[in-house]
């Protein structure tokens, strides 16, 4: 697999954008590690590319800045399992400023007793943001866990419900 990488700053905080052929393949947490991308690519023959990935770059930054809900940008996450691929459908279907429990991601699902599996496809997530995964809480109301950290889907269920 061939991965563009390019390096985007919006505010205070850095964002690393993967992209294919297919389309965008990876978003980094914010300020995350520069190897961050690695996680899911580590056989990727990558290179850096400071002017790729600008439609992202402007879909998140709209985003980010408050002016943007929806994102309609072209998705590579062929290299998931069949079962990662429905949930991070699945995660597309989560209504901007709403959140769902792994519970109820699971029964949208129709895979009510899949609960810990559909938590930790969440967590392989590799497009942060675009695919919602900031948007599924626990069943207690707590926020769970997110490869970005806390404060970062803390910041975005505010932003979201502002």
């Amino acid at each position: 697999m061939d991965l563009t990488l390019t390096k985007i700053t919006i505010g205070q905080q850095t964002f690393w954008l993967g992209s294919t052929t297919k389309g965008l393949a990876f978003v980094g947490s914010a300020n995350g590690p520069d190897d961050e991308w690695q996680q899911f690519y580590p056989d990727a023959n990558t290179h850096f590319d400071d002017t790729a990935n600008q439609m992202t770059a402007q879909a998140l930054t709209t985003y980010l800045n408050g002016q943007k809900t929806e994102f309609d940008l072209p998705l590579d996450l062929t290299h998931g399992t069949t079962f990662q691929q429905q949930v991070w459908g699945g995660l597309r279907q989560i209504p901007y400023s709403q959140t769902w429990t792994y519970t109820t991601l699971a029964e949208r699902l129709n895979r009510p007793t899949a609960t810990r599996a559909i938590a930790s496809a969440v967590g392989r997530n590799p497009i942060l943001i675009i695919v919602p995964c900031h948007r599924v809480i626990r069943k207690d109301g707590q926020l769970g866990g997110y490869r970005g950290g806390l404060a970062m889907k803390r910041q975005l269920l505010r932003l979201e419900h502002a």
